[in-house]
C-alpha cells in the first residue's frame, strides 16, 4: 500500500488505493485516470446512469451488462474497465464516483499536485477553467489538477475546493446566510 493511502478513507478509499497501486505498478496511472475521468463524466452527464449505479433493486447481472456495454461503447478498456467490472460484481458500483475522486486525489498527490474541484451552476468555458486553474496554482504554490462539476442547485456563483480548503460563494449559500440573518433580527 502506498504512503498516499491516508489521503483517502473508507471503503471507497480502500478501493481507490488498490486501483492506484495497481495502476502505478503497471505504469498506467495516466491512462487509468483518463478512463476514470471519462466514466465520471458519463455518470455526471446522465441522470439515468447515476440512478442505475445507486439502485439496490437492479440485479448485479443487469448492472454488469449495462456497465460493460456502456464502457465498450465509450471505448473504455484496460484496468479501468476491469475495475468497474470488479466493483459491479462486488455490489459496490454505488461508490464509483467516490472511488474516482479518491483515485484523482492519490494521483495528484503522487504527481506533486493539489487536487481542486470547482462546482458551478452552469458549465464553465474552457478559458474560465484555465483562468481558475492558474489562479488556484498561485494560491497553492504548485500545480493544480482541477475537476469541474455542474450543480444547478447552487443557483449561481462557485464552490471551490482546493485540497482541504473550501470557499463557497454560491448564491444558495448567500441566500441561506441572508435568511438566517433576517431571522435573528426579526
Amino acid at each position: 500500500m502506498t504512503a498516499e493511502s491516508s489521503l483517502v478513507s473508507g471503503l471507497a478509499g480502500r478501493y481507490a488505493t488498490a486501483l492506484f497501486d495497481l495502476a502505478l505498478a503497471d505504469k498506467q496511472t495516466d491512462a487509468t485516470a483518463a478512463a476514470l475521468d471519462q466514466v465520471g463524466a458519463l455518470i455526471d452527464s446522465s441522470a439515468d446512469l447515476s440512478r442505475m449505479i445507486r439502485s439496490p433493486v437492479i440485479a448485479r447481472a443487469e448492472q454488469s451488462k449495462a456497465m460493460m456495454a456502456l464502457l465498450a461503447k465509450a471505448g473504455i478498456g484496460g484496468l479501468a474497465a476491469k475495475f468497474v467490472g470488479l466493483i459491479t460484481a462486488n455490489r459496490r458500483l454505488f461508490l464509483l464516483p467516490d472511488m474516482i475522486r479518491g483515485f484523482r486525489v492519490l494521483l495528484s498527490q503522487h504527481k506533486g499536485e493539489v487536487a481542486g474541484e470547482v462546482i458551478s451552476a452552469k458549465p464553465l468555458a474552457p478559458a474560465q477553467v484555465d483562468a481558475l486553474r492558474q489562479r488556484l496554482a498561485k494560491v497553492a504554490g504548485r500545480d493544480v489538477r482541477l475537476s469541474t462539476r455542474v450543480d444547478p442547485a447552487i443557483l449561481g456563483g462557485l464552490v471551490v475546493r482546493l485540497g482541504s480548503r473550501m470557499v463557497d460563494s454560491s448564491l444558495r449559500t448567500k441566500l441561506f446566510n441572508l435568511q438566517n440573518a433576517m431571522k435573528e433580527v426579526g
